[in-house]
């Protein structure tokens, strides 16, 4: 067994497809909770009656972030598995509760803003606390499968697709219900989310037992030197300026796209006055380019200077979108389907390089692999609540008042969508130039390593 390990640490082995694919629908009821969570919860919590800042309150409580703490526990005690599947439990059954109505409201019979506000932002914190879980030990494991590189950004990308079919498996969803059942009244709006959210738990769910039967635990958590107890100190990362480097990449791209994705179905349907259909259809279109570009990624040879190719092209591209949406005039609102396909490979090229970038840092020392990808989920997390928290701070103006503005009314949606993540994917891309990555020289993804 000693053998067999410091061979794949001298010889780092591809994985096989099979395994790939294993690995990569382990993230669904992560990823499809999530993108309801972007994508619906402030339209819900405003719709339902919270204002704007008590909305981002409740979003900000789901973002106060474990992960960190996640990533320690995963070193120390190993097992991803196990917290993989515990927290995955924690996910489905928080998650269901938030969207799931007022349950102290109906126990007190008090429906005050700020019973509805503490309500929702315990139950965003305890779905937070399980998705923390879930995500640490799943992107951790990648490291752990393989030392291989390309086999790293493979499974990258796979999982990167698999988070795209999880968002269309959403909006296919949510296109049915909007359109099958209309929301007349404060319950008919919480019955649609109800059934959004039960039946995104059910799809996650049976995607989460797919991946604990064909995916084994790695066998490759331990030290280039062989030495499997011990730990690579936090010390250790924070010397590294790849690691400062890394981080930021990391925290620019999620800001990317949690941001774009918040205010998406806002900017269709307020400031550009798109089908109420658009705020299934556009975000489909986003995710079906960033599907085909993540299938595509998975069949490079990857090298560190490629990495830094590929992200800056997806940085660059990012940037003439939000210019573009950003000028966007009403009477062009059709140009907004182009502009999703160009968003969607954007998406995928920033997203697959900036997560493979982690598994460059962390290289053969696995002992501290949680807790890299915990502490700058920990950022990433943090600071996407602040900046959501932030924006809708400044949206003080509800969309009646909006709509009775000129067309040339520039909104916080419409600053939100453009020009934030279009000056985070320029702060990325040169940040980007300045790294140097090493990354071993690869094989072609052949045989399995996990068998």
């Amino acid at each position: 067994m000693g053998d067999d390990i410091e061979d794949d640490i001298s010889h780092p082995n591809p994985v096989g497809r099979l395994s790939v694919f294993y690995y990569g629908v382990g993230h669904m009821l992560n990823d499809i909770t999530a993108a309801c969570w972007f994508t619906y919860l402030l339209l819900f919590l405003t719709d339902i009656g919270l204002s704007p800042r008590d909305a981002a309150t409740v979003m900000l409580s789901g973002l106060m972030d474990f992960t960190i703490f996640s990533g320690e526990l995963i070193d120390r005690f190993g097992h991803f598995k196990i917290w993989h599947g515990a927290g995955s439990v924690l996910v489905a059954i928080s998650f269901s509760s938030v969207f799931g109505g007022c349950w102290p409201c109906e126990i007190f019979a008090n429906h005050s803003s700020t019973i509805e506000t503490v309500s929702y932002s315990v139950f965003a914190a305890i779905f937070n606390v399980g998705w923390a879980a879930t995500q640490v030990s799943h992107m951790s494991m990648m490291n752990c499968i393989s030392l291989n590189s390309t086999s790293r950004v493979v499974m990258a990308s796979c999982r990167n697709a698999f988070t795209m079919v999880a968002n269309l498996s959403l909006y296919a969803v949510a296109l049915i219900v909007f359109n099958v059942s209309e929301a007349k009244t404060h319950a008919d709006i919480e019955n649609q989310y109800r059934w959004i959210a039960y039946l995104s738990i059910f799809i996650g769910c049976c995607f989460v037992g797919l991946f604990h039967l064909g995916t084994k635990e790695p066998r490759l958590k331990i030290s280039v030197h062989g030495n499997c107890c011990s730990r690579v100190s936090w010390t250790y990362w924070f010397k590294k300026i790849l690691y400062y480097q890394v981080g930021i990449v990391y925290l620019l791209t999620r800001l990317v796209q949690n941001v774009s994705q918040a205010y998406l179905a806002f900017y269709v349907i307020n400031d550009l006055r798109m089908a109420q259909s658009a705020k299934a259809l556009v975000p489909a279109i986003i995710y079906i380019s960033s599907f085909v570009i993540s299938i595509i990624m998975q069949e490079i040879s990857w090298t560190g200077q490629r990495l830094k190719a590929y992200y800056s092209a997806g940085g660059i591209l990012w940037i003439f979108c939000g210019a573009s949406i950003f000028l966007l005039p009403r009477s062009m609102s059709g140009f907004m389907y182009v502009i999703s396909i160009c968003i969607g490979i954007a998406n995928a090229l920033m997203t697959v390089t900036g997560i493979s970038m982690q598994s460059v840092l962390v290289g053969s020392d696995l002992n501290g692999c949680a807790f890299v990808c915990g502490s700058l989920s920990f950022v990433d997390k943090i600071s996407c609540g602040l900046a959501l928290y932030a924006l809708q701070s400044f949206q003080s103006m509800s969309p009646k008042v909006q709509n009775s503005l000129s067309t040339n009314y520039i909104s916080v949606t419409r600053c939100g969508l453009g020009l934030v993540p279009a000056f985070c994917s320029l702060v990325g891309v040169a940040v980007t130039y300045t790294m140097k990555l090493n990354t071993p020289c690869s094989k072609p993804l052949m045989e399995p390593l996990l068998e």
